[in-house]
């Protein structure tokens, strides 16, 4: 109370009108867990359930290519190491990029396509070449989190599809990304590739802050319907490399725009930070003994326009923008200075121009050999859209066949239905011929339904 006494009134005023704001401000509708750490010290900026438990879902894969670099940096492979997708790589779930058992594919080539297209059947491949096996490599992973001093974190696969015992927390994933900065400095343009080309196909990196958010420099996203959408992202400003975690977001919009808020928060620094408790370093937050939440139903539940999948990114939840957070309390919070530019905005926008890094499978190829394969992969694509296309040209001839053979038999039943009415007439010899012959006239302007019913025939042709 002294030291209130001390302070102006002016002061006093913001103090008051920030707790109120606080008490009052809605509060998120799902469970969400938010961290943001400084990449060189590991002080934390911001925390609010850093330590619960959670899903990881394909932010696993940052620990994938964290122990295959290691493996690299320690001249166990190269880059250019050549491994072959297995049945078991081929079988995953989508997101992949649907080689057939039998391809190969460089280390290199693999880690762009877990990266940016979070290719699950990529994560498996070097899994397979690293560790020999799936539970090789997840007992791999196991070994560098506990060395890393991540102890709230379980492995059980490669790419973070659905598995019992897969577990990590914000916390472990802010240290496992200060280890990628720190022991992988040299490889770490794998974390931040805007876009990759295989062939005519370019697949634009899921992270939605590169290429937007200024200074964004790393590092992958996850989804899956128990996890929620997650990102572990980081930014450097004038020199400063802020880390932020964002777990169970609502959306891939919504995850982006939650990351940029906060690191804006950390970047901006607080005027009122002396009011706020020392938080520690990402090291010392305490875990907390808990379940892992389950967004499954709000995540995969049939409100949603679209299912909710990692690979679709411009999915917003109904709620999306009411998630956002951009309340009051986060502009007192922010040092009481309004941000430069809305992260809302930021995200919405288009990414910065950039040249997709090209991808192929096969040997390690450059100049000229590279510009070949990369065409002939082109050509394969175009060939098989071809293919689907004429096949698709083929589809409606048939349907039109159909419509023909199912227009004849009615045609023949009118015709032959009508002589049979028109013939009781015939048969009354003792009648006035006069008003029958139109009664037998009649079967003759009645073939003419035919063609009325083989009209749709033309409607059924192919859209252009």
């Amino acid at each position: 109370m002294h030291l209130l006494r001390l302070l102006p009134r002016h002061t006093l005023n913001w103090i008051f009108l920030m707790t109120a704001l606080a008490v009052v401000a809605p509060r998120a509708a799902l469970a969400e867990a938010l961290l943001v750490v400084e990449a060189d010290t590991g002080k934390v900026l911001q925390a609010d359930n850093a330590t619960m438990p959670w899903y990881p879902a394909s932010v696993t894969k940052i620990m994938t290519a964290y122990v295959t670099l290691k493996a690299v940096k320690e001249g166990r492979m190269t880059l250019d190491t050549l491994l072959t997708v297995s049945p078991v790589a081929a079988s995953q779930s989508p997101s992949k990029m649907g080689f057939p058992p039998g391809t190969q594919v460089t280390i290199d080539n693999a880690l762009k396509m877990m990266m940016v297209k979070s290719a699950n059947d990529m994560a498996v491949v070097l899994a397979e070449g690293v560790g020999g096996s799936v539970d090789g490599f997840s007992a791999m992973m196991n070994q560098t989190a506990q060395k890393l001093g991540m102890t709230q974190t379980s492995y059980v696969n490669p790419n973070g599809l659905p598995a019992d015992g897969q577990i990590t927390s914000a916390r472990d994933l802010a240290i496992l990304a200060r280890a990628v900065i720190r022991d992988l400095p040299e490889y770490e343009y794998l974390m931040h590739i805007p876009s990759i080309r295989y062939g005519r196909r370019v697949t634009q990196n899921f992270n939605k802050l590169i290429g937007r958010y200024p200074g964004a420099d790393g590092f992958k996203t996850g989804f899956i319907c128990a996890s929620g959408y997650n990102l572990v992202a980081s930014a450097t400003r004038n020199g400063k490399r802020l880390i932020a975690v964002v777990l169970g977001s609502t959306s891939g919009h919504a995850r982006a725009v939650r990351a940029a808020q906060i690191l804006d928060r950390g970047f901006g620094g607080s005027g009122l930070s002396w009011l706020k408790p020392e938080l520690g370093t990402v090291d010392s937050l305490a875990p907390i003994d808990a379940t892992p939440p389950n967004l499954r139903d709000e995540m995969c539940n049939g409100k949603r326009k679209r299912p909710a999948t990692d690979e679709d990114a411009d999915v917003v939840a109904a709620n999306g923008n009411a998630s956002t957070g951009e309340t009051a309390v986060t502009f007192f919070t922010a040092g009481l200075q309004p941000p430069a530019g809305k992260p809302s905005d930021l995200i919405a926008a288009a990414p910065l121009p950039s040249e997709p890094i090209p991808v192929y499978t096969g040997p390690t190829k450059t100049g000229t050999a590279l510009i070949a394969a990369v065409a002939a992969e082109a050509e394969k694509q175009t060939s098989r859209r071809g293919k689907k296309s004429k096949i698709a040209a083929k589809k409606p001839d048939a349907a039109k066949s159909k419509a023909e053979a199912g227009a004849k038999p009615a045609a023949i039943r009118h015709a032959s239905a009508r002589p049979e009415a028109a013939a009781k007439p015939a048969a009354s010899a003792d009648k006035k011929p006069a008003a029958k012959p139109t009664a037998a006239d009649k079967p003759a302007p009645k073939p003419a339904k035919p063609n009325a019913a083989a009209k749709p025939k033309g409607e059924n042709k192919p859209a252009g």
